[in-house]
């Protein structure tokens, strides 16, 4: 090396070899320790580098059960054995510490300068490698939980109605958004032996992953009594008491039920409100009512027995059943509430079940101001055209 011919001390320029040989050295040692994503093949990789290129006698990570050579026995927390050996912490880029390396020179010596320099550029690398390997496998556990929660949102959406019934006279429509992949929100249309057409909405308790098992649960339920066509309030009570007895998960996600029984040569409808929000019945010429609670939400007490409301769906007349998701959103500390969404589906101008869902959800984008959706939605519109009423004449 041409400058080393200029310094006077033959010692300056040994020291000089050295540092481009430790540099040398570090930089390979880098490139093996970044070579890998995984954590524990990243801390493998640290151990066999002390041990075979800097020939320490052992080495170990604190806390990991990772060890390379004449190492000592390292548990969670430095021990009277392990406290006199060099020690070199792996911290993140918060500054927390994610282990230690804890290094045994050979014949129990001091580390040289040169040693200890080089293991503390080795730590700082092992650290950025360690780091990267953590987030890598956190990105690949969450890309496997979307992978898993797009699923589950497919299989929910497919459980919903997929085609309603054309009944003449008579306009249904349903809309149901989840305030995250999947959701607590349960509806069904289910056709009956004698003709009628039995509707239902429901709310778990609760919102997510959970609530959506449950909703499934539910429906299974459901739909198993349902199909023979049981009065409504005989057919909560079954629910209740099945939810009940399916365990104390269960009791804690209750559900808010609405029933409703059409009878469309008639009109006549039946309702059950098991612990729900009111459903809203308006008619024709602005007088509405209200379908209120009969009881305790399904599956919070054993024993409840439920009472059924009858009334006629005139000609003209709509029903709107929905969760308390469409109520409870926010414009600032302002709540929409239920005075609202009954005055709004009172007075819109539309006939068709899906024109009054479009609206309701306008209304409701309008006064959050586009704010981000806090819980699941779902309504159920049915309508009963003016026409039927040349059609009974």
């Amino acid at each position: 090396m041409a400058a080393g011919i200029h310094l006077p001390d033959s010692g300056e320029t040994i020291d000089l070899q050295q540092q481009v040989a430790r540099l040398q050295a570090l930089l390979e040692a880098s490139r093996q320790v970044h070579s890998t994503i995984r954590e524990e093949d990243v801390l493998q990789q640290v151990l066999r580098i002390v041990v075979r290129e800097l020939e320490m006698a052992g080495a170990a990570f604190l806390g990991t059960g990772l060890a390379y050579g004449d190492a000592p026995h390292v548990g969670d927390s430095i021990t009277a054995e392990t406290a006199a050996l060099p020690a070199y912490p792996l911290m993140d880029r918060e500054g927390r510490r994610m282990t230690e390396l804890l290094v045994t020179p050979p014949d129990g010596r001091e580390l040289t300068i040169y040693e200890a320099d080089f293991l503390e550029g080795l730590a700082l690398q092992a650290a950025v490698a360690l780091e990267n390997a953590r987030n890598h496998e956190r990105n690949m556990q969450w890309a496997r939980v979307q992978q898993d929660l797009d699923a589950a949102r497919n299989i929910q959406r497919s459980l919903l109605p997929q085609a309603l019934p054309s009944i003449p006279g008579y306009s249904l429509a349903f809309r149901s958004v989840t305030c995250y992949e999947v959701g607590g929100d349960y509806l069904d249309i289910v056709e009956q032996p004698d003709g009628s057409l039995l509707l239902a909405v429901a709310d778990v308790a609760g919102k997510g992953l959970a609530s959506a098992i449950m909703a499934t649960s539910f429906r299974a339920a459901f739909r198993a009594m349902a199909i023979s066509g049981p009065p409504l309030d005989e057919l909560a009570t079954r629910m209740n008491e099945h939810h009940w007895t399916e365990g104390e998960e269960a009791r804690r996600r209750y559900v808010t039920a609405i029933f409703l029984r059409l009878h469309p040569t008639t009109g006549m409808v039946e309702v059950v409100n098991a612990g729900h929000n009111p459903g809203f019945l308006v008619y024709p010429g602005g007088d509405f009512c209200q379908f209120e609670s009969t009881g305790t939400p399904l599956g919070l007490l054993p024993g409840m027995r439920y009472s059924s409301q009858e009334c006629v769906l005139t000609p003209g007349a709509r029903v709107l059943f929905y969760t308390d998701g469409l109520t409870e959103v926010f414009r600032g500390d302002e709540e929409f509430g239920p005075e609202r969404l009954l005055d709004e589906f009172s007075k819109c101008p539309a006939q068709k079940a899906d024109d009054i869902l479009d609206a309701l959800w306008a209304t409701l984008e309008n006064f959050t101001e586009g704010g981000p959706q806090a819980d699941d939605m779902t309504a159920l519109a049915v309508c009963r055209g003016e026409a039927m009423a040349e059609t009974n004449e």
